[in-house]
């Protein structure tokens, strides 16, 4: 097993190598656990949150041994990136890789556990979710702030941001689901405004979050910042909905 831990919590790391080595067997269960899994476990009072990765196949065993991080290590290298640029994101614990003669098996990314007060997806699924407007604005400044930083969040998509209602009636946000992002020393208009294009088909969410996008970044108009997100988010829905379809078709033949 190779792991790599957080200074922080080097007190504690035979306490989490042991929530680790026995993640199948304890823990609480958090979500479907479909893809991934992710259990919560105690850890001194406190709740952590240990996402396992599946096994993968073949070539991407050797790919992660011998050419690319995992995506466990992924996960935790950029949270640690995301916290020094003033980011949100659950603190970074720990990662855990095992290997085998063939490369990859297993791997572990250990965070601390963020309850969260909402997600974007509850904007998109419940139109009079409280304060709905606002939150909105306030999380366009927030993906503005990311553009501005450099940062390309490839998984900027409804359930990866998680909303949290500070004292001061703000909303702080914390990126979550990590192992794909991109590091920029800028980003042009058009990458802004398709990093933009997975959150919401819906177009009148669009229109508040181009008009607030559109206060903070003046080398483009109101009307063009909208008709560009307009575009790529019709474009992005256009592509998941064939997706859909052909899943479907080849269910179908499998029955």
């Amino acid at each position: 097993m190779i792991f790599k831990i957080n200074p922080v919590f080097v007190d504690v790391i035979s306490d989490i190598s042991e929530c680790v080595n026995h993640f199948n067997s304890k823990g609480k269960l958090f979500g479907d656990g479909q893809r991934n899994k992710i259990k919560l476990f105690e850890l001194e009072g406190k709740t952590i949150n240990i996402k396992s990765f599946k096994i993968p196949h073949f070539i991407n065993k050797i790919a992660y041994k011998y050419f690319r991080k995992s995506k466990a290590r992924r996960s935790f290298e950029y949270a640690t990136t995301l916290l020094t640029k003033g980011i949100g994101t659950p603190e970074p614990i720990a990662y855990f890789e095992n290997y085998d003669f063939i490369g990859l098996q297993d791997s572990y990314y250990v965070s601390e556990h963020l309850e969260c007060d909402l997600t974007y997806r509850e904007l998109v699924e419940i139109p009079n979710f409280p304060d709905n407007e606002n939150i909105l604005r306030q999380f366009t400044q927030f993906s503005f702030d990311l553009h501005e930083k450099g940062i390309e969040f490839l998984d900027h998509s409804p359930g990866n941001t998680l909303i949290k209602k500070n004292s001061q009636g703000k909303y702080d946000f914390f990126l979550v689901d990590l192992n794909r992002m991109n590091f920029h020393d800028s980003m042009d208009f058009d990458s802004r405004m398709k990093n933009l294009s997975h959150l919401t088909p819906k177009k009148e969410m669009i229109a508040v979050m181009s008009n607030e996008y559109s206060k903070l970044y003046t080398a483009q108009t109101q009307a063009e910042i909208f008709e560009k997100m307009w575009f790529y988010t019709n474009d992005f829905q256009e592509r998941f909905a064939k997706k859909r379809r052909l899943k479907k078709k080849l269910k179908f033949w499998k029955s």
